[in-house]
């Protein structure tokens, strides 16, 4: 899952060095939220396979 967060991290990379200052902002935006969003659900997962052994 954290794939598309690299990618779109590494678009923002590419982006900012070619000077596309507005997609650079973008994908890096959208790899940020992504990142938070998978992070989240590991934590949900931990948490729910926790209690599920116990």
């Amino acid at each position: 899952m954290l794939y598309y967060a690299l990618v779109f991290l590494v678009i923002a990379l590419i982006a900012g060095v070619l000077g596309f200052g507005g997609i650079a902002g973008a994908s890096a935006g959208i790899a940020q939220i992504l990142f938070f969003l998978f992070l989240a659900f590991l934590v949900i997962s931990l948490v729910v396979g926790f209690f599920r052994r116990t």
